[in-house]
């Protein structure tokens, strides 16, 4: 197994989150691959995990803490660590040590790159991203809101700690209807594929429904809000993390559509 930097040979699959045997991916539409061109001008970096056969089987993408979703100056912030799980496709590659060396990969670039130190998000659950698995890579926890955990290794003495970027402010209730806001900046095809369904399902209620999409990768919006990546119906946020089935999506909607009509 080698690390290697990104090239056009694996942008599809870097897209894809290596899950190129899923149909469910085509879904998501072209906003990972919109997202990596305008991150990478913003200093988007992102290391491959390729295995002696020339398969890609585990990633990881960090960029500017500057222009990332959480606050700091001179850091990278880590967008994600994903190692192949699966049987399908290239299979399991778990638990072979890939995504530590994807790890240190990353950290030795940004050193390289005159960084401060690397952050990352992880969820205290366990499950995708745990906070744990990167404390055991040495990293400390900074900050924490909900299941949600900053966590980060400073590289010299002076770096200063980050933070995460919390909820400023949730949207409104519809007037008249119900309302639909996605917050979303395209990094995760996952949350792609949620906004993606509920989009849809939105469209058919017509006139009842009001969709409302934010793209967070605008500074500004970033600031306002205080919002990475959700889903909100009127001022209620909805799970979307494994991704909805447009099914799921669309109950929901209904209920709530039919309760403002009961309201009205």
């Amino acid at each position: 197994m080698e690390i290697v930097d990104i090239s056009e040979e694996y942008l599809d699959t870097y897209c894809k989150c290596l899950e190129d045997w899923s149909g469910e991916m085509a879904e998501a539409g072209t906003l990972k691959r919109e997202w990596y061109g305008r991150k990478r001008a913003q200093g988007l970096r992102v290391k491959l995990a390729r295995n002696e056969k020339g398969e890609i089987v585990g990633m990881i993408h960090y960029a500017p803490v500057e222009v990332s979703p959480a606050i700091g100056e001179k850091l990278y912030y880590v967008y994600c660590v994903w190692v192949h799980g699966y049987k399908r496709g290239v299979g399991d590659n778990r638990k072979k040590g890939i995504g530590k060396a994807l790890l240190a990969a990353a950290e030795e670039d940004a050193k390289s790159l005159g960084a401060d130190g690397l952050a990352a998000w992880g969820i205290t659950l366990p499950f995708f991203m745990r906070s744990r698995w990167f404390k055991k890579q040495g990293y400390e926890s900074v900050d924490r809101d909900g299941m949600i955990e900053l966590v980060w290794k400073p590289f010299n003495p002076s770096a200063k700690a980050p933070r995460l970027r919390k909820m400023a402010k949730k949207p409104s209730p519809g007037e008249g209807r119900t309302k639909v806001t996605c917050f979303r900046n395209g990094w995760c095809p996952g949350q792609n594929l949620a906004c993606e369904r509920m989009k849809r399902a939105a469209a058919e209620f017509g006139e009842k429904v009001e969709y409302v999409e934010v793209d967070t990768e605008d500074g500004a919006n970033r600031d306002e809000w205080g919002i990475c990546d959700a889903i909100f119906i009127d001022d209620k946020l909805i799970g979307t993390g494994p991704p909805p089935s447009y099914d799921k999506l669309r109950k929901i909607l209904g209920t709530r559509v039919r309760a403002a009509e009961r309201r009205s």
